[in-house]
């Protein structure tokens, strides 16, 4: 009796271990999830505003959303405002922004970009408003799958106006 119930027990082993064997050949792993190409972005960061009055330097945020169309194509519509200051000096602007990011097969890419869209500054009253276009250029660090850090420099200027404004950002980046 001893042998069957050995015997029995020995090929209840073998039969676990030659399905478990047959399952795991058929398991297929489930698909990494990736970000998508849309994202939206923050930006703090620092302005130094000529302005009509003068210049001064200002306390910049902004934010936007964007798509990534390829790896070296995206595209983002921002709002920023930069202000006030000790003048209560200020310029603002709703822009759609175009980007080529330069591969590097790394987790640094360098980008160069501009805009174009509506701006308005404001000094002691005095207002300027109307097409406005930037020039950007900077760095995008991959942080993870979903999220990079952004290092940057825009030139922003009202057209037709003594408005512009030289600015250092540093924001993130979210892609859904």
């Amino acid at each position: 009796m001893k042998f069957i119930t050995k015997a029995l027990l020995g090929l209840g082993l073998l039969a676990g271990v030659t399905s478990t064997s047959a399952l795991a050949a058929d398991y297929t792993p489930e698909p990494v999830v990736t970000a998508s190409n849309f994202y939206i972005r923050g930006d703090l960061g620092w302005s130094w505003l000529d302005l009509k009055n003068g210049n001064e330097g200002v306390f910049l945020m902004g934010g936007g959303a964007g798509y990534k169309f390829n790896d070296n194509l995206r595209a983002d519509a921002r709002v920023d405002y930069a202000g006030v200051g000790n003048d209560n000096n200020e310029f603002g602007s709703v822009l759609g922004n175009v980007y080529f990011d330069i591969p590097t097969n790394s987790i640094v890419t360098p980008y160069v970009g501009a805009g174009a869209g509506y701006g308005w500054s404001g000094d002691h009253g005095d207002n300027d408003s109307g097409v406005t276009y930037a020039l950007m250029a900077g760095v995008e660090v991959n942080l993870t799958d979903n999220l990079s850090a952004d290092v940057g420099y825009r030139f922003r200027q009202i057209i037709d106006s003594d408005t512009y404004a030289n600015e250092a950002l540093v924001g993130l980046r979210y892609s859904f």
